[in-house]
């Protein structure tokens, strides 16, 4: 898979950790510090490594944005703020030669881009009792739930931010989001103008081609065109992006079920970002990674005296940037189920 590398995350198990405070974010939940001075760690490796791989296999299906983003490392001790640095590119040099003279030369420039992180993070309670009654492994479905849940929560960071672009085309040749009318659906000639404004703007393709994430409600509108090329028709298994769904006038889409909707008087208004090569970075953190944490029943000490509650959790840091605006276009339309579907 193309998308491997960069959805690799690097995952620390940290179990029943002394003075580890674990606040709920979670309505449903009792909200409970959980200090675990007494407890020691006696839950096997293979159990460990068994959490850590169905937390990391559930987030891994939820990137969409993230497998297009250029990775920046984030070392231990590194602050709270990740850069990433582009080079401006140079001008023709349309000046002959002298012969015999050397000419001045150019400057290599370079630019450089900041983010501050953020940690993000969920956990949920589950009774003794729970537990013991239970049909289905319930810690095992809660960090299946929680890794879903975290992919979901780091890609929306990344699409917002992706979203935010300043190059801006409307559906219907309309020229604002509040014009739009339920017949202003994307159409091959509006991919087509959005893949010509990144051709324009010199925006690099990825892997041969630029890239559209689109959401269900606005690929069936799209689907149905003359020209369009599902993608086992053009894709080996191992070449196909994690959503894809297929090809038109050299642009692979990816399918995002949280590609952002916004409503306006009533109806949903989709956004479809087409986006050229690194025009936009992530995090790639090795200190403050993803991690899943499980507490034992009685792993509390006094706070959990009869041994009733256990929890199952993850954290996470991440921060996303855009760095070539040239290199995003964004196109806003309505779709079929404008009157049905919801913001998000």
């Amino acid at each position: 898979m193309k998308n491997k590398d960069i959805n690799k995350l690097m995952l620390d198990l940290q179990l029943f950790a002394a003075n580890s405070g674990v606040e709920a974010s979670n309505a449903n939940v009792q909200t409970t510090t959980l200090n675990d001075t007494t407890t020691p760690n006696n839950l096997s490796p293979t159990m460990k490594t068994f959490y850590k791989t169905a937390l990391l296999e559930n987030a891994r299906t939820e990137h969409y944005f993230n497998q297009f983003g250029r990775k920046q490392p984030l070392p231990k001790n590194g602050g709270k703020k990740v850069e990433w640095r582009k080079f401006d590119t140079f001008s023709k040099a349309m000046t002959p030669l002298t012969e015999g003279v050397t000419p001045d030369g150019n400057h290599l420039n370079m630019t450089a881009i900041e983010k501050e992180i953020s940690q993000y993070g969920d956990y949920t309670t589950i009774s003794d009792r729970l537990q013991l009654e239970a049909v289905d492994p319930v810690i095992t479905a809660a960090t299946e739930e929680h890794g879903a849940q975290a992919g979901d929560t780091l890609d929306t960071i990344t699409r917002n931010e992706v979203n935010s672009g300043t190059n801006v085309i409307y559906g219907g040749g309309k020229t604002s989001r509040a014009a739009l009318t339920t017949a202003d659906v994307l159409t091959p000639t509006m991919v087509n103008q959005a893949v010509t404004m990144l051709k324009k703007m010199k925006a690099p393709k990825i892997n041969g081609d630029y890239v559209a994430i689109i959401h269900p409600s606005v690929a069936y509108d799209l689907r149905e065109s003359a020209g369009w090329i599902d993608v086992h028709k053009y894709a080996q298994p191992g070449e196909i992006y994690n959503g894809e769904i297929g090809k038109l006038h050299g642009c692979r889409f990816v399918e995002d079920t949280n590609q952002q909707v916004v409503v306006v008087s009533g109806e949903a208004v989709y956004m479809t970002t087409f986006i050229g090569k690194d025009a936009y970075g992530i995090i790639d953190p090795t200190a403050e990674s993803m991690e899943v944490l499980v507490k034992q029943l009685g792993s509390a000490g006094a706070a959990d005296p009869l041994s009733q509650r256990s929890t199952v959790g993850w954290k996470a840091s991440h921060a996303a940037k855009i760095l070539y605006q040239e290199r995003i276009v964004r196109a806003e339309t309505k779709s079929f189920f404008s009157t049905v579907d919801d913001a998000n």
